[in-house]
């Protein structure tokens, strides 16, 4: 019997406890930036079952107009619409495509609509943050060359995030994989 096919047998938790065990034995860049900030680890499982969705490329800043701050705006109101929000609960499962889901499945989402909008990945951040209540909460932040840019499903309207009043704990780079 072939390791495919064990994998294929199991349940639900043990693919998942399988993943994170895979995920821990993975080597440095993958898990950390070389500050030693892991990208979170219902992140890393994602990219491991979805390596598509964990990449990188173009830009590292877009150039913002009026037209584009408009279609950010857009695309925030649409996917905060589309998605009805529930925690995971106990486990972190970040998946992209839900139509019921926690702030980072707002924020997968939103991202791969960007991408396939034809944005640059890279331009992207996925960060973790503190609310003004001292919440923990995920963002999407698009680089532009006149700031960055806030996507949140607390936020019906686009913010800079200069002034979205979050504090930034950790934030993806350029490349996805690696966070800061």
């Amino acid at each position: 019997m072939t390791n495919t096919s064990t994998i294929l047998r199991f349940g639900p938790i043990r693919t998942y406890i399988a993943a994170v065990a895979l995920a821990i034995t993975l080597p440095a860049p993958v898990m950390a930036t070389q500050s030693g900030t892991a990208a979170p680890i219902g992140f890393q499982i994602m990219c491991l079952r979805t390596p598509t969705e964990c990449q990188g490329g173009g830009a590292a800043r877009i150039h913002l107009d009026t037209a584009t701050l408009t279609y950010l705006d857009r695309v925030n109101r649409a996917v905060n619409k589309a998605i009805k929000p529930r925690t995971d609960g106990q486990l972190d499962r970040w998946t992209v495509g839900k139509t019921v889901g926690d702030c980072e499945d707002y924020v997968l989402a939103k991202r791969a609509r960007l991408i396939a909008d034809g944005f640059p990945p890279s331009a992207m951040r996925i960060a973790y943050v503190k609310t003004s209540e001292g919440e923990g909460h995920a963002i999407l932040i698009v680089k532009t060359d006149q700031g960055d840019y806030v996507l949140d499903n607390l936020a019906r309207s686009l913010l800079s995030l200069r002034k979205s009043g979050y504090r930034v704990l950790s934030m993806s780079g350029a490349d996805p994989l690696a966070w800061n």
